[in-house]
């Protein structure tokens, strides 16, 4: 698609959407189409950026995507960094590429100049002060060696809001994503209902500081509805197997629409590596064939899904080496606009198809298996 139409395409599906949807959806960056199926790309590597060839074959598969929280931290020591010379090279691929910069509201992960006290041993005021503390040691909880923050800290709701748009406004990115949205509230039941307010204060904090005209994607917060009254755009990561079990993908599907009919953006993220619970990591080669595999099964479900602003995310982790840079036939296929809303033949089966202009989309949710016809 050329640059022109690309610039027409927000207005063409703002057009599809209810009256206050459009209205909404007119501020929404990425250039959505039904042309192929619409992918959304998340990757990241710690130790240096991308080469010409990878660049290239992101570039090709997607024009909305997100760059990790360490991506580029070794080679230029802060992921800030590396995420601002990766968007400015999309950028100048396709200056319609929309670009979000990366930052957890959860784990203080230490791989940007802002947040780089957290990768210490001992970590000094006003910094630990922000953290959750073991209440029996009085020492920063942590995952690993990662520290967590503590939402109920009003120091740190203030600081994290004002580092997240510092992020936004150096990376040139066009919006954040955030990730985790649990206040660690399974840590304190007692206080579930502050931390959760305290989270949604946190999010309305970070739109303004990030400003109107940006994308606030919450990772796994369509579901709250505070979070989807302040979020732009929310990702549905399916990271273990109940998840998406028949009845939850048909859950995923209402909400979709849900987050579609108010303008918003829904990205729908697969992890095959779900699939393996409890098993034996079958190793990354393993992975890809799985992925090749499963691709079918799990980008049908998407399509009878997908809405206006819906977006697929595939692959088996969230390092560059984890599908990003796997070039998937399917994702190229010319798809076209949907004929309508996916129809279940039978109500009693979990069977359910969609056309679309150049393909026929059938999935059995209860067999795990699809297929799609392409015309």
């Amino acid at each position: 698609m050329n640059v022109m139409m690309k610039s027409l395409v927000p207005l063409l599906v703002a057009l599809m959407l209810p009256a206050h949807a459009a209205e909404r959806a007119s501020t929404i960056r990425p250039a959505f189409s039904w042309d192929k199926a619409p992918i959304y790309q998340m990757f990241g590597d710690g130790t240096r950026l991308l080469n010409e060839a990878e660049l290239s074959s992101i570039a090709g598969s997607s024009d909305f995507l997100c760059i990790e929280k360490s991506h580029g931290f070794t080679e230029l020591g802060c992921a800030k960094l590396g995420a601002a010379r990766e968007i400015a090279r999309f950028k100048k691929t396709d200056p319609q590429t929309t670009c979000l910069f990366y930052f957890n509201s959860a784990y203080a992960y230490p791989f940007t100049t802002d947040s780089h006290v957290f990768g210490k041993d001992v970590i000094g005021e006003p910094f630990r002060s922000f953290l959750l503390l073991d209440p029996q040691t009085g020492e920063p909880m942590r995952r690993g060696r990662v520290p967590m923050f503590d939402v109920l800290k009003p120091g740190f709701r203030t600081w994290w809001a004002e580092t997240v748009g510092q992020g936004v406004r150096e990376s040139g990115a066009d919006g954040l994503f955030v990730d985790q949205m649990h206040g660690f509230a399974f840590h304190r039941r007692e206080q579930k209902s502050e931390v959760d307010a305290a989270q949604a204060e946190m999010m309305r904090m970070a739109k303004k500081a990030i400003g109107p005209e940006k994308i606030l994607l919450l990772n796994n917060g369509a579901h709250i509805p505070e979070l989807f009254e302040i979020g732009d755009a929310f990702m549905f990561e399916h990271y273990k197997a109940d998840q998406l079990t028949k009845e939850a993908i048909v859950a995923d599907w209402d909400l979709m629409k849900k987050i579609s009919a108010a303008g918003k953006i829904a990205v729908w993220r697969i992890g095959v590596e779900v699939e393996t619970e409890g098993k034996k990591d079958p190793g990354a080669t393993d992975f890809e064939k799985r992925a090749r595999e499963r691709l079918p099964y799990y980008l049908a479900a998407f399509l009878i899904g997908a809405q206006p602003y819906s977006y697929f995310q595939y692959g088996w982790g969230w390092t560059l080496r984890s599908g990003g840079l796997v070039e998937y036939p399917e994702f190229s296929k010319p798809l076209g606009v949907p004929k309508g809303e996916a129809t279940r033949p039978d109500p009693a089966a979990w069977t359910f198809t969609r056309e679309f202009e150049r393909a026929s989309v059938r999935v059995d949710l209860e067999t795990g298996k699809a297929h799609i016809d392409w015309h």
